[in-house]
C-alpha cells in the first residue's frame, strides 16, 4: 500500500505541471482545471491500490480529470436551469 502511495506521490511531482497546462488550455479555466486534477487525484489514491498504476500514469490522470471537469460543468448547468426555472415559479402570481 505504502509503495502505490508512493508512486501517486511521484507522479504528481512529475507530471502534475504538464497536466494542469493541458487542463487549463482545454478548460480555459485555472480554478476549474485545479479542482479536476485533485478529483482525479482523489480516484487515483482510490483505484491504483486495487488495479495497480497505469502503464502511463500521466495520461491516466488528464484523462481522468477531463472527465471530471466534464461532470462539474454539467452538474453546474443543470442547477443553473433548475434555479432559473426555480425563480421563474416563484415570481408568478
Amino acid at each position: 500500500m505504502e509503495a502505490i502511495h508512493q508512486t501517486i506521490e511521484r507522479t504528481f511531482r512529475e507530471e502534475s505541471g504538464r497536466v494542469l497546462a493541458a487542463l487549463i488550455s482545454s478548460l480555459n479555466d485555472f480554478d476549474l482545471a485545479e479542482d479536476a486534477f485533485q478529483d482525479a487525484l482523489i480516484v487515483a489514491l482510490e483505484k491504483w491500490p486495487q488495479d495497480g498504476r497505469p502503464a502511463n500514469p500521466g495520461a491516466w490522470i488528464t484523462t481522468i480529470a477531463r472527465n471530471k471537469a466534464i461532470d462539474r460543468i454539467r452538474r453546474h448547468k443543470n442547477f443553473d436551469s433548475k434555479q432559473a426555472h426555480l425563480v421563474e415559479l416563484t415570481q408568478k402570481p
